[in-house]
């Protein structure tokens, strides 16, 4: 009998993570394309504006172990469109919006749809992937962040120049209910896809892809138990990546919100042309994540260590995100941009954060383990509203420093904290 050929279907479950993280990402710095033309007709201060930036991240961060949580109970395919369908209705309802609390509100509510996301995302991978190829697949769909906001960037300018920052947050909504739909009809978990091939499922599943027991009796499902929770808690490695996610969150958070605002406020771009100019550091972080996730496969492929094909990738990327530091020092448009993008570039190298989860995390409570990444690391929600009070009088320089400076503490705490890439096993 001829073996049947292998399917690959594990890249298609990986476009649609992909497509996924674009969505999540439209609609968390959606709010940053508006924010000056929405400052104004509020009359929002920056003050006031980098609480509506830290609102999302801190019931984001506050609901991650959760989050987490349900991920591991709940299927993948029904928790990932209720919670799309929830966090783009709140989006479009922005488009509503005549007071700064209900601003602060819906940006809340979508930070607490939206945070089961990435746990499903590192689970989804971890089920379809085997280990040699798991960094490669979350580069992929991280980079989503990252190309979706590159060429979506000037998109959404042209969006908020022709229908105005009402018609950006309806537009955005809608989106993601669409997508919501196709997620529900058209994922499945690698035992419950029809078309996935017995070799396809066995080169994952011998690889160390978690692709689930082969039986569906309920009562299998086991209760987290207090010993279990206290997992994620107790080993000094684990901590190492939360502090490195917390540090990297520094950066990303400033992208995500203040930057085009300081492209147009403080460096004086039309908003138009800001759009374009945004997306230099966000393409450049896309080839860094990119590079970043192929590159610490091959390493593993050849046999190098974790801590050289994992690691360096991370330490070196956050290096690369003090390049910030340069903005501060040239009022050329060109070398600004230049020295975001470097930093962008840092930033992407440093986004495969989530396989020292995948790599590290006991396999029993990867979707627990993945949730308290997301919930400390989230601790950098905080630093919008810190970048709102460090800028009030109209400078941006503190804020590039005090990004630098936490991208510092980041590659001291990968460096001396995290120590050896291996999974932990627990004591029984």
């Amino acid at each position: 009998m001829v073996e049947k050929a292998q399917t690959r279907k594990r890249y298609n479950i990986l476009a649609m993570i992909f497509v996924t993280v674009v969505i999540n990402y439209l609609d968390r710095t959606n709010i940053s394309v508006a924010a000056f033309a929405l400052r104004t007709d509020l009359g929002i201060n920056t003050e006031q504006m980098g609480w509506v930036f830290s609102a999302f991240g801190i019931c984001y961060a506050a609901l991650q172990i959760p989050g987490g949580i349900l991920a591991d109970k709940i299927k993948s395919r029904v928790l990932y469109s209720i919670i799309l369908v929830f966090w783009s209705i709140a989006t479009l309802v922005q488009g509503f919006v005549n007071s700064l609390a209900a601003l602060i509100g819906l940006r809340a509510s979508i930070g607490v749809f939206e945070a089961p996301s990435y746990p499903i995302n590192n689970l989804v991978v971890s089920r379809w992937f085997p280990e040699k190829e798991r960094a490669s697949a979350i580069a992929v769909y991280t980079s989503g962040q990252f190309l979706g906001l590159a060429f979506l960037m000037p998109v959404l300018t042209l969006i908020q120049d022709a229908l105005g920052w009402r018609g950006l947050f309806i537009v955005s909504g809608i989106i993601g209910i669409v997508w919501a739909i196709i997620w529900y009809f058209f994922y499945r978990d690698p035992r419950e896809h029809k078309s996935i091939s017995q070799s396809e499922l066995e080169y994952i599943e011998e690889g160390g892809g978690l692709v689930g027991s082969k039986t569906k009796d309920k009562k299998e499902v086991k209760k987290l138990t207090w010993d279990e929770f206290k997992q994620a808690f107790i080993y000094r490695k684990l901590w190492g990546v939360y502090i490195g996610q917390v540090c990297l969150g520094a950066i990303t958070w400033f992208f995500l919100t203040w930057f085009p605002t300081y492209l147009v406020e403080f460096r004086g771009l039309d908003f138009v042309k800001s759009g374009y100019y945004a997306s230099a550091p966000y393409l450049a972080a896309f080839l860094g994540i990119l590079l970043s996730g192929f590159t610490s496969d091959y390493l593993t492929k050849k046999g190098y260590s974790a801590e050289i094909s994992r690691k360096s990738p991370m330490i070196i990327g956050m290096l690369m995100t003090m390049f910030i530091l340069g903005a501060n020092y040239t009022d050329d448009t060109f070398f600004v941009i230049l020295f975001l993008a470097l930093a962008g570039f840092g930033m992407g190298l440093a986004s495969i954060a989530w396989v020292f989860v995948s790599l590290i995390a006991p396999k029993e409570n990867l979707g627990l383990v993945g949730g308290v990444f997301n919930c400390i690391g989230g601790l950098s929600v905080f630093v919008p509203a810190i970048i709102g009070y460090l800028v009030s009088d109209g400078d941006f320089s503190p804020a590039l420093v005090f990004i630098a400076i936490v991208s510092l503490i980041g590659v001291l705490s990968y460096i001396f904290i995290v120590g050896k890439v291996e999974r932990i096993v627990p004591k029984k």
